[in-house]
């Protein structure tokens, strides 16, 4: 059975809670994970940009990101396709840490300094999912673009 077969099973029922803090981290990093292979490159760049991500939205060591990141890898590799699981994440996941983790998603698509065509068609697909109209993406884009 897969590591992570109940948490996606209580991630993609109908009508799924707010996910408590811990989960929510996990899922939005393999969100992240998922995003960063999408160029069929999955890269040391791409990994620290993770971790860097989940040190400074959450207040982890360097150790504790890099823990999170493997366990999220495990997920993204276990997990639905991007459509539901993205739903899954929208439901579970506030509009404002929703906003965030656009901007997360663009440093990392951002992080090899190449914006490549799959990770940008995928980044749209993505946002619309989680609910998020193109002006607050593109705004997000520009402010991870500025370093602001």
């Amino acid at each position: 059975m897969p590591m992570f077969a109940d948490f996606l099973k209580r991630l993609v029922e109908p009508g799924p809670q707010t996910l408590p803090d811990a989960d929510a981290r996990l899922a939005l990093t393999a969100l992240l994970v998922r995003v960063a292979r999408a160029d069929e490159t999955y890269d040391e760049s791409e990994r620290q940009r993770i971790d860097r991500i989940n040190v400074a939205r959450y207040g982890l060591s360097p150790f504790e990101a890099a823990k999170l990141r493997s366990e999220g890898e495990q997920l993204e590799a276990e997990a639905p396709d991007t459509v539901r699981f993205t739903r899954a994440i929208k439901d579970a996941v506030d509009y404002d840490h929703r906003i965030g983790v656009i901007e997360a998603l663009w440093q990392v698509v951002l992080a090899d300094g190449v914006r490549d065509a799959e990770e940008d068609a995928l980044l749209r697909l993505v946002s619309n999912l989680l609910g998020i109209n193109d002006r607050d993406s593109a705004l997000a884009r520009q402010r991870v673009e500025r370093g602001s």
